[in-house]
């Protein structure tokens, strides 16, 4: 969204050593896996990544977090916001997950994911995090230190436009709140909550959010004219896709691609009882490779997650899939791909972490919130990392159509 919206953007893999430098680009990301992880392990990480970013003369802090609130009653999503409220010594900080161009809107503080509330969409399944309260100011309030802290700029105020937004913040913080949950039904919304928010220190929320930023700094001549996307080089090697979100989206995903290329079924049982291990992968990848692009995938519907995790426990059977896809994508690299696409934040993360890559240039976007990104340093890489509940049914081959 940065990008799209004109600032050059680069994402770092885990906070970077103290002696890297954020140059060459106007926004910098720190990718943490924050989401799933322990509390204080999410907070103290978070805390270093602001550190970091302040090192590097950042102007504002935006705390960003799946558009569908992806946490539980005891956080992540507070508990790092509260603690970066207070590590910035800001007041109040604005709580806005809604991105409509993927049907994540918010209205009278409740999450919706295209018609339904969030609690009677398919994350009530989640493996992780299932989200069964749409609720965002109760469900924020059961996750920070005091519920009371809690507000929200209901739909007929945003709808008034920035400064009726400003007004609402101010009276907030003058009633005590130090979250403020914003109602957004369309991007307008969002560019004008951006325009409000100028001068926080911080802002929690998903990608959308970031729409409305930009343009802030803009205004003030601190952005280069031309800034944006980086471009895709163009690359002899081959593709493949490693999908390792259940999620509704990413299983109609697989099925498309299933059905006009070459596709294998990580199995998280077979693994546990060593009778598929990732050089059998390796080795089928290797047969098929020739023909074209590939799959790789572990998603399966809700009820046989639910089997499994009952049988290996929901964190050895996350890990144990990982961990496989991890191992594939290393020796993935090692027969010429040099173009990724990874289904699921947890999986990309493992595939980030297994391939070495700590930063990637932001590229075109392939469908909203999804861009392509190439690798920083070292050998060209290109990868498309997808959130599981993102992109059209057709994403996989419009991603690699994209490709020059």
């Amino acid at each position: 969204m940065l990008a799209t919206h004109g600032m050059s953007t680069v994402q770092y893999m885990g906070v970077p050593e103290r002696e890297t430098h954020a140059s060459h680009c106007q926004a910098a990301v720190v990718a943490l896996k924050s989401r799933t992880a322990p509390r204080d392990e999410a907070v103290s990480q978070s805390l270093a990544a602001c550190d970091w970013l302040l090192d590097q003369g950042a102007g504002q802090i935006l705390f960003k977090y799946c558009s569908t609130f992806d946490s539980t009653e005891f956080g992540n999503i507070g508990p790092v916001a509260e603690a970066l409220l207070d590590h910035l010594n800001e007041a109040l900080t604005v709580v806005c997950p809604a991105f409509p161009a993927n049907s994540r809107t918010v209205f009278q503080g409740h999450l919706f994911v295209g018609d339904r509330l969030l609690s009677e969409s398919g994350m009530r399944h989640h493996p992780l995090t299932p989200m069964q309260d749409s609720d965002l100011v109760r469900l924020l309030g059961k996750q920070v230190s005091n519920s009371q802290n809690v507000g929200l700029v209901p739909y007929n105020t945003v709808e008034l436009g920035s400064s009726a937004i400003d007004q609402a913040l101010r009276e907030n913080r003058q009633a005590g709140k130090r979250f403020v949950i914003l109602d957004a039904l369309k991007d307008e919304h969002l560019y004008q909550a951006g325009a409000a928010c100028a001068t926080l220190k911080l802002i929690t929320g998903g990608s959308g959010i970031a729409m409305g930023l930009p343009q802030n700094f803009k205004s003030k001549d601190l952005l280069e004219d031309g800034a944006g996307f980086a471009e895709l080089p163009r690359l002899a090697g081959k593709e493949a896709v490693l999908a390792g979100s259940c999620s509704e989206a990413t299983r109609a995903q697989v099925k498309n691609m299933a059905g006009q290329y070459p596709s294998l079924l990580i199995d998280p049982e077979a693994l546990s009882q060593g009778t598929q291990d990732s050089d059998q992968v390796a080795r089928w990848a290797q047969t098929k490779l020739e023909e074209g692009p590939i799959l790789i995938y572990s998603s399966s519907d809700p009820d046989q997650v639910a089997r499994i995790q009952g049988r290996l426990g929901t964190e050895q059977a996350g890990r144990i899939i990982e961990q496989c896809i991890a191992d594939v994508a290393r020796a993935l690299i090692t027969m010429g791909v040099n173009k990724y696409i990874v289904a699921g934040g947890e999986t990309s993360g493992a595939v980030m972490q297994a391939l070495g890559i700590k930063a990637l240039k932001i590229g075109p976007e392939i469908d909203p919130g999804v861009p392509w990104t190439v690798a920083a340093s070292g050998k060209p890489i290109c990868l498309a990392l997808k959130s599981g509940n993102f992109g059209t049914e057709d994403f996989f081959t419009k991603a690699l159509d994209m490709l020059p």
